[in-house]
């Protein structure tokens, strides 16, 4: 049985970060389920964005729940102040951390969801094994680092697989992140696949943003 309570999460890597909070507001009134905040350390990926203060400014605009993706590394060290600054939902990768379910202990221990984060190559047995400690299961559909990128197709083979692997060990209620190229064209399909929280970057935020939520949440109400 697949989760059907789907999720959109508009990502403000992609947003106008020269007037967030307007764009923040727009994703509200579009009916935004969650907002899903990037931090890169230059290091884990080839970019550079921001780190908790920015997490406590978000927060101060808005009463949605903020995701916070880590692609950092040493993430241990960071996850109590990403959750003292207002993150409801953290994401951890497993390319790197010998430590995962220490990862998602803390993140529990500070009161937050706890999430695994693969990235599109990593086989899904490094999932496996963590999955019955995590709330959420992030399978990214681009290689991380930056926004814009072409969705990578074998994301809707691996997400049934995942989808799968829950419902056959009893962890119905782990939901499937999605992260990468999601559009409205492709948002049925991928929820098809077995995804329910569903990360949107330029596909929210180039264009209206209220209208683009909107039409998303219709295709995958279908």
């Amino acid at each position: 049985m697949k989760n059907t309570i789907n999720k959109i999460s508009p990502s403000l890597l992609s947003a106008n970060w020269s007037n967030l909070e307007n764009d923040i507001k727009q994703c509200e009134a579009g009916g935004a389920d969650i907002l899903h905040f990037d931090s890169m350390d230059g290091h884990f990926v080839p970019n550079i964005t921001v780190g908790p203060m920015m997490v406590k400014a978000v927060k101060s605009v808005t009463n949605l729940p903020v995701s916070c993706h880590l692609m950092i590394e040493n993430p241990d060290l960071f996850i109590d102040k990403y959750i003292a600054y207002g993150a409801d939902y953290v994401s951890i990768h497993v390319e790197g951390n010998p430590h995962v379910h220490r990862s998602l202990q803390i993140i529990k221990k500070h009161g937050a969801k706890a999430g695994i984060a693969l990235n599109p190559a990593t086989p899904l047995d490094y999932a496996y094994e963590a999955a019955q400690y995590a709330d959420f299961i992030l399978l990214m559909s681009v290689n991380p680092g930056f926004g814009g990128q072409e969705f990578i197709s074998s994301f809707f083979k691996r997400a049934e697989k995942m989808r799968n692997f829950l419902n056959e060990n009893g962890l119905e209620h782990v939901e499937i992140e999605v992260d990468g190229g999601v559009k409205i064209d492709n948002v049925k399909e991928i929820v098809n696949a077995g995804a329910n929280i569903l990360v949107s970057g330029t596909g929210i935020f180039r264009g209206n943003i209220v209208e683009n939520i909107k039409t998303m949440r219709s295709k995958v109400s279908q």
